[in-house]
């Protein structure tokens, strides 16, 4: 396995037209060889660069994270420092995986996490550029890691549910209109990979918030709360630093779950609603101070 450094420029392409078919063993398995440019960066304060390895006879069976573990083991044989990732459950649940493969989080499969996704998805001898999400809210902490607390510390700006919603039977007791339950599960469905983040021009997390926010909100046990929710959810993205929202669509294409661009509106609509009713309870309780 051959290493050399390379500018930070480097972007990678997925080219088809180059391909080459996958070698088949005698045992019947199709193997690939490809080039890796992969973003190395020893902490968030130091600078990183791209590195460029040879991973040699990867199964196309594979998954992409089972790849960087078989090339992490060369690296460990040799003694180097081995490619730091995100990872955990690898079933596309838990949202802990995901970085830039050749400009696209999570890779070129639509509705896949980098963890779903599988080597017969390139052509052998294709060149990736493996890159961490990039944002200012996700500073790297080491190689492809990057550190995604931002999303945490919205999610505990909304809150708790404060009304009693009981035991699991207790659930059938509220009747919630079926077009309402199901967007709340559609939106329910984000695991909070940070996709959306990466592939926004703005590094904007509206996709993220909304569909938090969204899934709470629709239904009736989220009510009582739902404009301060919305409000400290807002005002705590905002503190965050993440990027504002012009409409370009890129985080509903790059989102695993495909949360659609609808839960944005409906986190503008209720951030709107609940200004609207502030200042309203505001200035009804002036008038009564007056």
């Amino acid at each position: 396995m051959s290493v050399k450094t390379i500018p930070s420029t480097v972007a990678g392409e997925f080219i088809p037209e180059k391909a080459k078919r996958p070698t088949v063993s005698k045992d019947g398995e199709r193997t690939i060889n490809l080039t890796l440019n992969v973003w190395r960066q020893k902490d968030r304060r130091s600078e990183g660069r791209f590195v460029t390895y040879e991973a040699r006879d990867i199964s196309t069976d594979m998954s992409f994270l089972e790849m960087l573990d078989v090339v992490n083991e060369g690296l460990i044989t040799r003694g180097e420092e081995p490619i730091a990732f995100d990872h955990d459950c690898r079933e596309g649940i838990c949202g802990q995986c995901g970085v830039v493969i050749n400009g696209d989080p999570h890779g070129p499969r639509r509705a896949t996490t980098t963890c779903q996704l599988h080597m017969r998805s390139f052509h052998d001898g294709a060149v990736l550029t493996i890159e961490p999400w990039r944002s200012a809210a996700f500073p790297v902490v080491k190689d492809l890691m990057v550190d995604r607390s931002a999303f945490d510390r919205i999610i505990a700006a909304g809150g708790f549910i404060s009304v009693r919603t009981g035991n699991a039977p207790d659930g059938n007791a509220i009747l919630v209109p079926k077009e309402e339950a199901d967007l709340a599960m559609d939106a329910a469905a984000c695991i909070g990979c940070g996709a959306c983040v990466a592939a926004c021009p703005n590094a904007s997390a509206m996709l993220f918030v909304g569909a938090k926010v969204s899934h709470l909100n629709l239904l009736p046990q989220g009510h009582p709360e739902r404009n301060s929710r919305v409000v400290a959810m807002v005002e705590r993205m905002d503190a965050e630093g993440f990027g504002n929202c012009t409409n370009h669509g890129e985080c509903e294409a790059a989102c695993p779950k495909e949360i659609r661009l609808e839960f944005i509106s409906r986190l503008n609509r209720d951030y709107f609603r609940a200004a609207l009713f502030s200042r309203s309870k505001k200035a009804g309780s002036d008038s009564s101070a007056g």
